[in-house]
């Protein structure tokens, strides 16, 4: 089981879209939308939410986001409502990117405190630091897939280091990701022909190199 996703906003299609995005990131995490009103229009409806929320919730609890403040309201009362409203938490985070990260964070097997602050940040939660991140591995790769390390390579990459005891970072040129970090690395705008340089610490950082190669030579799954 994973930590479900409600994606509560004033419209029934963001909702969805949301999702959607959301959702491809993360095949294994229940990602719902509540969006609109019951006829149809726009607004949030307190029944929808719930529903979305009792669903989603499959025993690891379930995450929030909205869209508006009036949608804010809407999805705490729900969690109030719940048998037991620690089983739920109503993040404060950007609505599309939190969303994201969330999926991401939920897919690698977080905890619900820990795909909040995934949210809340915009980026799945980082390996606190140890004194053997001190000694590196560093690698290069150049890419072969025609899409890159867009959303769903991008996705790959960062699930791919999932359970590993390795702190990585991926960079193009003068800019930098931790490889954990679905938009972070989608913001390198690392396209196919272009050379990254990888960098892994911790017990498990060779894993790590081995298991981005092996994507790479798959093309990412293209």
């Amino acid at each position: 089981m994973t930590v479900g996703l409600v994606v509560v906003s004033h419209s029934a299609r963001l909702a969805e879209g949301v999702c959607e995005v959301a959702a491809q990131m993360a095949p294994d995490v229940r990602v719902l939308p509540a969006g609109g009103m019951a006829d149809g229009g726009v607004g949030t409806d307190f029944e929808k939410v719930s529903a979305a929320l009792a669903e989603a919730n499959t025993g690891d609890g379930a995450v929030l986001l909205y869209d508006l403040g009036s949608a804010k309201m809407v999805a705490e009362l729900a969690v109030e409502s719940l048998g037991d409203p620690n089983s739920a938490i109503v993040a404060e985070g950007p609505f599309v990117e939190g969303a994201v990260a969330a999926a991401v964070a939920a897919q690698g097997g977080k905890t619900l405190a820990d795909v909040a602050r995934a949210a809340e940040a915009g980026k799945e939660p980082e390996a606190a630091a140890s004194t053997e991140e001190k000694q590196q591995i560093v690698e290069e790769l150049t890419l072969a897939n025609e899409v890159g390390l867009h959303a769903r390579p991008a996705a790959l990459l960062a699930r791919s280091l999932t359970g590993l005891q390795a702190k990585v970072s991926v960079a193009l040129g003068d800019k930098e990701a931790d490889a954990a970090s679905v938009l972070g690395v989608m913001g390198l705008g690392a396209r196919k022909g272009d050379r990254i340089v990888l960098r892994a610490s911790g017990p498990d950082a060779r894993q790590a190199i081995d298991r981005i190669f092996e994507l790479a030579e798959r093309n990412f799954d293209e």
